[in-house]
């Protein structure tokens, strides 16, 4: 009776676990800088105690930046990550995750924006969130002709000064952006690229900086 118990255990505990899942691994964002796998593109970096987290950040300046790691083959899997924005100026915050990058030019992102998070205009609320694959669809392009398809609001909304939460899952095609721990996705959208691996990195548009901590990636084969 015990060994058919333990068996009835194992079985359960293979089913929660997700197919073919490696272990969590922990990317050092404190060896951007120091490490020559990071690349960095358009922006300059340091290493930072922001309101309780030793963080990496990004500076601001024009066009978009990216940090990645070159060389890192992320396919399918859950990405973790905390970031700290800002609410003030408006249009003055764009943070995220970079996934399926190539180069500087050629990647997909989910970023966010946290002056629009407690928006009370209701047209900047819903865009909170936004998923692109640059070069061939930039936000500018998705919600001209896609509109509400690949941006929404982030409900419960997050406070845009302080640190948050982001849980992506990449399962091509399907990409699932969760916050700050919320079970219902905030984001849920189908990948517009053909790309199927390529590395990952951190984000963030223009005129924009920010601050990441704690990026986790669990890869799926």
């Amino acid at each position: 009776m015990l060994n058919m118990t333990n068996a009835t255990l194992c079985l359960i505990a293979c089913l929660a676990s997700p197919l073919g899942a490696q272990s969590p691994e922990n990317l050092d964002l404190t060896a951007v800088g120091n490490d020559p796998r990071w690349k960095i593109a358009g922006r300059t970096t340091s290493i930072v105690d922001a309101k309780g987290k030793h963080a990496l950040k990004i500076s601001e300046g024009e066009g978009m930046g990216i940090v990645w790691l070159e060389g890192y083959d992320f396919a399918n899997g859950v990405i973790d990550i905390d970031m700290l924005g800002r609410s003030q100026p408006v249009q003055g915050s764009f943070l995220g995750v970079a996934f399926r990058v190539v180069d500087a030019q050629t990647h997909a992102a989910v970023y966010f924006r946290p002056f629009n998070f407690r928006a009370a205009d209701p047209v900047r609320h819903k865009h909170a969130v936004q998923y692109v694959s640059h070069p061939l669809w930039p936000w500018q392009k998705l919600r001209s002709e896609r509109p509400d398809q690949y941006e929404k609001a982030v409900v419960p909304e997050p406070n845009g000064d302080e640190w948050f939460h982001a849980r992506i899952v990449v399962e091509r095609p399907n990409v699932t952006v969760f916050v700050n721990g919320e079970t219902a996705p905030c984001l849920a959208v189908q990948e517009l690229s053909d790309r199927t691996h390529g590395s990952l990195g951190l984000w963030v548009g223009e005129g924009s900086g920010g601050d990441f901590a704690n990026l986790r990636v669990t890869r799926t084969r």
